[in-house]
């Protein structure tokens, strides 16, 4: 078989890569088998990806094994509780896209065959899917893996708690060192977050888009199934390049309706809606993915995965996984999917034991007859927010409460502790969205001081900012158009009134349509950013939220 990594012999191509390869010990009985890219966002800063190094060197093994040539490419490894500090967040965002073009260069510039894309903190897994779409090279995203939480003072503990535990601090409901003992026992062991945070999401939405080999999202980080796991996968992209199947072929609008169907009925991430309209975008796919979220708003959900509910992660993953609620969810996915597995979705699932009916129910018997996910429209978000409805308490699903607006997280989080911040607000977090950043702010820290406060059910919270998977309460976030695009969300006032109605789907100003109207004509432009290097560059580039902030030159 010919491979485009394979040069023509004589040409300039081939004679210095010839050279610098044998300098590097290269076997040259090597050089014409086809060449993965491990893609390996290893890094010391975080404990997310403390353990890829050693998934790197499996899976580059199985491909050897296979028959091929691996070679580990290094790319940016964002992680949301490390990388977040600087500049609130912003970086956070920008990182995803920064990430794609990185695999693009390297892969790309070298012509390499396939790649298998190790997964996991939040903002890999999508930019992996995203670079899969882009590039059109046979592809796997392996999912490596969440850390384990363990207990503090006789009570479950772990990153999400740690994480409201700030605003318990912060309203004088914990002491410091009562946090600092927290953080003692939070992690224990590598891997992404505990929960169905954004990272354990989007490995579940890779698999859920065939993507990624069935049975393998949640794992367990630096567990004997992940290295099983890492095995199989690096066997399996070395016969998707001979076979030539690419990620197109998969990353179909079925693909795309089974991945919302499924993020809707587990309680998925509220930022899965930006990633996966990002990564249909850049794999060319023809659907719209909002719609699809609107479509599917009458789906149950079948999990209660924290912090929807009391399942642990990793009770999940015992329980079948997104395997086993996809196997739940048949009946509405559509099972024809084409897969990474060479089998279609149907096919996958048809083997797989019943799934334990106390963490998975299915359609006839779920957990709660509403969305996990719904997106709401109005006057305030004219395109579209979103809500994690699964982490909203049943009890909440209308309120109306008094603007009160920040243009800056840092102040909003200072308005708790100074009792600013009271029940009935409806706190409007804005200018936090790509542009307005520019790169989107961190705004989940805010609504995690709430929690802990103890405001998350009497407080709603309204912004165009990055909302963790973490959050919960009345929380309405990627609000479309961003206030920076001079959306509705920049003309609130403090004492406007708001109104939320998660039944009807709808988010209101109190407003008269043409005194909004008025105050959105008299807005000035948003002044050009004063930064400069990367976050500049993402200003002027990225695409808005409805369409996944992806970056693009030529729209």
């Amino acid at each position: 078989m010919s491979y485009r990594s394979n040069f023509t012999p004589g040409s300039t191509r081939w004679a210095v890569r010839r050279a610098q390869w044998l300098a590097m010990g290269i076997n040259e009985a090597d050089f014409e088998k086809p060449k993965i890219a491990v893609v390996n966002s290893s890094s010391g800063l975080s404990v997310c990806f403390q353990h890829l190094d050693a998934v790197a060197r499996n899976v580059a093994q199985a491909i050897r094994d296979a028959g091929a040539l691996p070679f580990e490419i290094r790319t940016i490894a964002p992680s949301d509780f490390v990388t977040s500090a600087g500049k609130q967040g912003r970086y956070l965002m920008p990182s995803r896209d920064l990430l794609v073009n990185d695999i693009e260069v390297q892969v790309e510039g070298a012509e390499l065959d396939g790649m298998i894309l190790l997964s996991s903190c939040d903002k890999t897994t999508p930019a992996h899917l995203m670079a899969a779409g882009r590039l059109n090279v046979p592809s796997i995203v392996l999912p490596c893996g969440f850390q384990l939480g363990s207990d503090c003072g006789g009570r479950e503990n772990d990153i999400e708690e740690v994480y409201k535990a700030v605003g318990a601090v912060k309203a004088q409901k914990m002491t410091l060192c009562d946090l600092k003992e927290m953080t003692r026992t939070a992690i224990q062991g590598p891997g992404v977050c505990a929960g169905l945070a954004t990272a354990n999401s989007m490995h579940c939405m890779a698999e859920a888009l065939g993507m990624a080999l069935p049975g393998g999202a949640p794992i367990r980080a630096g567990s004997p199934r992940l290295s099983n796991y890492a095995r199989l996968a690096g066997a399996r992209i070395v016969e998707l390049v001979e076979q030539d199947i690419r990620p197109r072929s998969i990353l179909t609008p079925s693909a795309f309706r089974n991945a919302v169907r499924v993020a809707v009925s587990i309680g998925c991430s509220v930022n899965v809606v930006r990633h996966l309209t990002a990564a249909a975008a850049e794999a060319q796919c023809d659907i719209d993915v909002l719609a699809e979220f609107i479509a599917a708003d009458t789906l149950p959900q079948v999990t209660q995965i924290r912090p929807n509910g009391p399942t642990r992660i990793e009770e999940f993953a015992a329980a079948g996984g997104v395997s086993g609620a996809m196997a739940a969810l048949l009946p509405v996915l559509e099972g024809t999917a084409a897969t990474v597995s060479g089998a279609t979705l149907a096919e996958n699932l048809s083997t797989l034991p019943p799934a334990d009916a106390t963490i998975i129910r299915s359609l006839a018997d779920p957990f709660r007859n509403e969305p996990g996910l719904i997106i709401v429209r109005g006057n305030l978000a004219p395109e579209g927010s979103v809500v994690k409805l699964s982490a909203v308490p049943p009890s909440v699903r209308r309120f109306r409460g008094e603007a009160i607006v920040f243009e800056n997280e840092a102040l909003a989080i200072d308005a708790i502790a100074d009792g600013r911040i009271a029940p009935g607000k409806a706190v409007v977090l804005r200018m936090l969205g790509p542009k307005g950043g520019p790169g989107t702010v961190f705004a989940a820290s805010f609504m995690a001081a709430l929690v802990g406060a103890g405001l998350g059910a009497d407080v709603a919270v309204i912004t165009d900012g990055e909302l963790s998977g973490l959050n919960s309460g009345i929380t309405i976030g990627q609000v479309m158009p961003e206030a920076a695009e001079l959306g509705p969300l920049a003309a609130v006032e403090d004492g406007d009134a708001i109104a939320i109605d998660l039944e009807a789907r709808s988010i209101t100003l109190d407003l008269p349509e043409a005194v909004l109207a008025a105050r959105i004509a008299a807005l000035p432009p948003r002044p050009e950013t004063t930064e400069r290097g990367w976050l500049a560059m993402y200003q002027k580039l990225v695409q808005p939220l409805a369409k996944g902030a992806y970056l693009s030159a030529s729209e």
